[in-house]
């Protein structure tokens, strides 16, 4: 190899190593301030971070949860979506693409909650005990009336989590109800 290409590569791969030293320092506080609550400023970072490397999966969840913590939920749905169809695995992945789907949960139409519920569902196909995911679907379903799927899901949630006071509580509720 020729002296010029050989500069030419050490270059290359400085190159490469500073813009990975770059994207890890930029996923880090941003990942950071999204655990502070800090939003928009998590916004910003996993942004940058995100240009540098969109296939990151985790670099898409965070940003997709601080895109819906901010209520950008169509964008949190455009980068979600695409890395979930290569990445079917993850249930990180499908929680946040559920709520994206979902949105305002007051505002949303029977399309979205069918996407939200089928994209929680497949987390928890993933992951039988991921963290709040069953709880949402029965809170989907009771807003639709729904009442004995919301009834099934709330157990679900109970069984993830037996200190779950909120699905007891809604469990009872809506078994009175039904039983009117």
């Amino acid at each position: 190899m020729k002296q010029k290409d050989k500069k030419k590569t050490r270059s290359a791969e400085r190159e490469e190593a500073q813009a990975k030293k770059r994207f890890d320092a930029l996923f880090r506080r941003g990942t950071e301030m999204l655990h502070r609550g800090d939003v928009d400023r998590a916004v910003q970072l996993l942004e940058r971070a995100y240009q540098l490397d969109a296939e990151h999966v985790d670099t898409v969840i965070n940003l997709g949860g601080a895109y819906i913590l901010a209520k950008k939920f169509q964008k949190a749905v455009e980068i979600l979506e695409p890395v979930s169809e290569r990445n079917d695995h993850h249930a990180m992945l499908w929680t946040n693409l559920g709520a994206a789907y979902l949105g305002n949960p007051i505002l949303s139409r029977d399309e979205e909650q069918l996407k939200a519920i089928a994209a929680f569902k497949r987390a928890l196909e993933i992951n039988p005990a991921a963290p709040h995911v069953a709880y949402n679907i029965g809170l989907i379903y009771r807003d639709r009336q729904e009442l004995e799927e919301a009834v099934f899901w709330f157990k679900k949630a109970v069984q993830a989590n037996p200190n779950d006071k909120d699905a007891r509580k809604l469990i009872a509720r809506l078994n009175e109800k039904l039983s009117l």
